[in-house]
């Protein structure tokens, strides 16, 4: 098979519960600068949002449970949270018109691809996957989707024959077990799949409000999209220790000089980090100017995303047209692959 002669690059994201300050310098930041470099492809990953949405509904039954409200099935959550990942992209500069952004689920040949790459795949490939340790090892259920999670990642980034994947450092294995899925496709069936690489940016550390990696799971994540009392809430909640303001301070150890920083000129950031070295400056100074800084910066992320979320079609008509536009390569790609494996006729 031919390789596309532009860069072609591939991403994806869990739709599974509100973005965070975490997802933004992680990925979509470098998301929407990569629309300029290549022809992207980026893509709501709502079939591998299907392994963990157990937990996800245990986790409503919780909250509605001390909020005396229905639940919502986990199928209003996993079309809520779509929508919102959607949303979240569109209003933060994704542009529709530049890349390719589509549902998963939309793209049936993903899933016929994956079958396919799970009759060459060995066994001890997946049981070494560190993201399915990991998550079994958190309490989600150890489910035969959740084994076979590369298999389908595999199937997400050969299925349009993407040849750059940007990733953060803990996916690495992902894309090496991408390549040996690939490698051993070729080998049985003939020169088939490009073999894709990793783009690893310098990821941004984005410590959470209890200075651990800010992510959804471990509960300290401040949304990109949080407003007023709530994300007030969220910056002033950060926890500090008791060191008095007067005493001289790290600014390296203090979780609101580290999310400030993400934010602020090199200028601000180094007049900060000098009021805490010289003494005298609070974290609850820290905080507020952590606070301005969010607001000032979202604020018309903000207003955009409420502009887009008012047209109850646009964000669905966004994704099928995104889903359109990509099956034009899935069905290229599977028509060859057929032909290889002899299923073609």
């Amino acid at each position: 098979m031919t390789e596309p002669k532009r860069k072609r690059i591939l991403s994806g994201v869990q739709p599974s519960g509100k973005l965070h300050l975490g997802n933004y310098f992680g990925a979509i930041k470098q998301h929407i600068a990569l629309q300029d470099e290549g022809e992207c492809f980026y893509f709501i990953a709502d079939y591998h949002a299907q392994t963990t949405l157990g937990e996800a509904v245990r986790l409503e039954l919780e909250a509605t449970r001390e909020a005396k409200r229905k639940p919502r099935t986990g199928a209003q959550i996993l079309q809520e949270n779509v929508r919102d990942v959607a949303l979240d992209y569109l209003a933060l500069g994704l542009d529709p018109k530049k890349a390719t952004f589509y549902r998963q689920s939309d793209v049936p040949e993903v899933t016929e691809l994956a079958w396919i790459l799970g009759t060459v795949t060995g066994m001890g490939l997946l049981e070494r996957a560190h993201s399915y340790k990991d998550k079994v090892a958190q309490g989600i259920a150890a489910s035969v989707g959740l084994f076979t999670y590369p298999i389908l990642m595999a199937a997400d980034i050969l299925i349009v024959r993407s040849n750059v994947v940007p990733v953060g450092q803990d996916q690495v294995q992902h894309l090496e077990m991408t390549r040996d899925m690939a490698g051993y496709f070729n080998s049985t069936f003939g020169e088939v799949f490009p073999l894709p690489t990793e783009r690893l940016d310098v990821a941004a550390k984005v410590p959470g409000t209890d200075g651990k990696k800010m992510s959804k799971s471990y509960g300290n994540a401040i949304e990109i999209f949080a407003e007023g009392k709530p994300l007030k809430k969220s910056v002033m909640g950060i926890v500090t220790d008791s060191t008095p303001p007067e005493a001289p301070k790290d600014p390296e150890t203090r979780t609101p000089y580290l999310l400030y920083k993400l934010f602020a000129t090199p200028e601000e950031v180094a007049d900060l980090g000098q009021r805490y070295r010289a003494g005298g400056m609070g974290d609850g100074t820290a905080k507020q100017m952590l606070l301005d800084k969010i607001e000032a910066y979202f604020g018309p992320f903000r207003e955009k995303r409420k502009q887009l979320a008012a047209d109850s079609g646009y964000v669905e008509d966004v994704l099928r047209d995104g889903a359109k536009r990509a099956r034009v390569e899935t069905e290229k790609t599977m028509a060859i692959v057929r032909e290889a494996t002899g299923l073609a006729h």
